[in-house]
């Protein structure tokens, strides 16, 4: 076994841009030639119409494509689906609730597990902010806070760095109040984890940026274009 990999996405992928530069390389990171890929959607509520963009997306590609549903009736075993895989991908939405349905599941525990077993884990803003130990959420109210994730990475995420004016200043400002240093994406840029150390930064935009960002302010990262 290698290191266990994360990807946060701050933005893009299926789900917001036409450049499949992210998703493709996602899958890349898989050791099958046609990566078995679990879509978890619980974020948006298990929203029908993400999934069928999930499916719309990847079927397309050389892989096997599934979800896990958790609002009604699991439609599958979680941990025995769950650790089959070869890469699970976190839809965006309501971080909070979506990491509150996977405690009464167990799905925490269940990814902690596929984590250490080598399955990829990846996934697009509450997707990447649930695998940090705090994160920056506007699920609360109009002005954003922190919140506590499943700790598995170090430190804050914050995504849509440049995609919602109120991201930059607010993660800020938040920092500045006592919450633990971190990293910020812009859209279409996404941060790689070999255990819980960052091994690079890429990007499905010639210009995407990341940022360290602490009280002091923040610094850039490059980041690697990926076409």
């Amino acid at each position: 076994m290698g290191d266990p990999t994360i990807v946060a996405l701050g933005g893009g992928g299926f789900s917001q841009e036409e450049s499949p530069l992210l998703d493709d390389f996602v899958l890349s990171l898989a050791a099958a030639e046609e990566p078995r890929i679990c879509f978890l959607a619980q974020a948006s509520g298990d929203s029908s119409d993400y999934v069928r963009r999930f499916y719309d997306a990847f079927t397309k590609k050389p892989c096997r494509p599934s979800h896990l549903s958790l609002f009604t009736m699991p439609n599958r075993e979680p941990r025995e689906h769950l650790l089959a895989q070869d890469v699970v991908y976190v839809g965006g939405g309501s971080t909070p609730n979506m990491l509150a349905v996977w405690r009464v599941h167990g799905i925490d525990e269940i990814l902690r597990e596929a984590w250490r077993s080598d399955v990829v884990l990846a996934g697009i803003s509450a997707g990447a902010n649930c695998w940090f130990e705090h994160y920056v959420t506007d699920a609360f109210g109009e002005e954003l806070e922190g919140a506590e994730g499943l700790g598995f990475l170090r430190g804050t995420f914050c995504p849509h760095y440049d995609g919602e004016p109120k991201r930059r200043p607010g993660f800020a400002r938040l920092v500045r109040s006592g919450l633990p240093d971190g990293l910020a994406c812009e859209d279409g840029v996404a941060a790689v984890y070999e255990g819980r150390e960052l091994r690079e930064i890429v990007s499905s935009r010639p210009d995407g940026r990341a940022f360290r960002v602490g009280a002091a302010g923040e610094e850039p990262v490059e980041a690697r274009y990926l076409a």
